[in-house]
């Protein structure tokens, strides 16, 4: 029987490393997973009472394809009180996570062999779903001077032009962003040249300092799309919730795809999602926030025991991005030892980077200050057996 050529995408090794630490912590071993980008908190307390209350008394049937229509108001009033701007519910798509927004965003958008560009390192669903929709990935590598970040010169270097350009602010696994003039640069671009623009939102509100990135929704709202997600600022990661600010060409087509592929989002997920809006959730959100700044401090406080001297600027979202080569280990043989010899599970780089990622590994700073602090110990610890 035949298997379609899309489907040979490689895997995300992150997942593949995730379940070889629950292996072992099944077996009993004490594992401590900083592989994930997955809050260890969990969904507020306010989301997960509206939950209950529905699951007693609420109407869980189909919503409509593009979502409820409370939660797509709540989100429209999220991008006035975050950003000042006066988006419409109707541009609103509600989403099964980012995950299922990218999709929908990239079939409404782009053909078979459409040119789409994107950073490299980045998010490998972004390749992986767009080379399965039969796009040609154009990756640009960026490094530390465009701060891992995409730029208007590189795409004017290009020698094809391009359908379509990705970029994430703040981005994994670097946690580097983009600011308001390089997207405001980037967004003119896309509009002069009938480039499509994804941007990636989903770690927005997980900043460090006075920075705060901005949405290409100010910049572009005729023709970007922005894909955010309650998986990260608001720990909701099974809760498979997301959503797209769509400019006004792409509302119908991501409708009529939206009700075809999945009919609608989780119901359970999107009303309880509403009261992740509320100031409790909110307040919930922001001391999530608090818990990452301070192991994200006790990560970069220990970068010289780590020896770790090649770090991405580690703006926003929860990772550190640093080059181990000095330890003479490829990426993927670092992270299999680490794992089999120090009870700690991070991800190589060769996930987000198939030309250098096996030089970098991503640490994520999700969990708990303790559990960050006894797995940089165990590391710095076992990073001395090599020498």
């Amino acid at each position: 029987m035949k298997v379609a050529a899309r489907a040979h995408v490689p895997p995300f090794a992150v997942m593949e490393i995730l379940a070889a630490a629950n292996r072992r912590r099944a077996a009993g071993e004490h594992v401590l997973n900083l592989c994930a980008g997955e809050p260890s908190t969990g969904a507020s307390d306010v989301v997960r009472q509206r939950a209950i209350e529905l699951l007693t008394a609420g109407d869980l049937g189909y919503t409509e394809s593009l979502g409820a229509p409370g939660l797509r108001a709540a989100i429209a009033r999220h991008y006035g009180d975050w950003y000042g701007l006066d988006v419409d519910p109707s541009r609103v798509a509600v989403t099964t996570g980012s995950s299922g927004g990218f999709m929908l965003a990239f079939l409404a958008a782009f053909d078979v062999g459409d040119r789409v560009a994107l950073a490299r390192p980045g998010y490998p669903a972004y390749t992986n779903i767009l080379a399965a929709l039969g796009c040609e990935v154009v990756e640009l590598a960026c490094g530390p001077e465009t701060r891992y970040q995409p730029t208007v010169a590189q795409l004017e270097a290009l020698d094809e032009p391009v359908e379509g350009l990705v970029v994430a602010s703040p981005a994994n696994p670097t946690g580097t962003m983009i600011d308001a003039d390089e997207l405001d640069a980037l967004a003119r671009w896309c509009g002069e040249h009938g480039v499509r623009l994804v941007s990636d939102e989903i770690y927005h509100g997980i900043t460090y300092g006075d920075a705060q990135p901005p949405t290409a929704a100010r910049y572009l709202p005729d023709g970007a799309v922005v894909v955010n997600s309650f998986s990260k600022y608001w720990a909701m990661t099974g809760w498979r919730l997301g959503w797209l600010v769509l400019p006004d060409d792409l509302v119908t087509p991501v409708d009529a795809l939206a009700g075809n592929v999945a009919l609608c989002p989780p119901a359970l997920a999107q009303h309880a999602g509403v009261a992740a809006f509320s100031p409790e959730g909110l307040a919930a959100a922001r001391a999530n926030v608090e818990q990452y700044a301070a192991s994200r401090a006790l990560v970069l406080d220990r970068l010289g025991d780590l020896g770790w001297t090649r770090v991405a600027p580690a703006d926003g979202a929860f990772y550190v991005y640093a080059d181990v080569s000095s330890t003479g280990l490829d990426s993927v043989t670092w992270c299999a030892r680490l794992l089999d010899e120090a009870g700690v599970a991070l991800t190589p780089g060769t996930d987000f980077d198939p030309v250098d990622g096996h030089r970098w590994v991503r640490l994520s700073f999700a969990s708990s200050v303790d559990v960050v602090r006894e797995a940089v110990d165990r590391i710095v610890a076992w990073q001395r057996t090599l020498a």
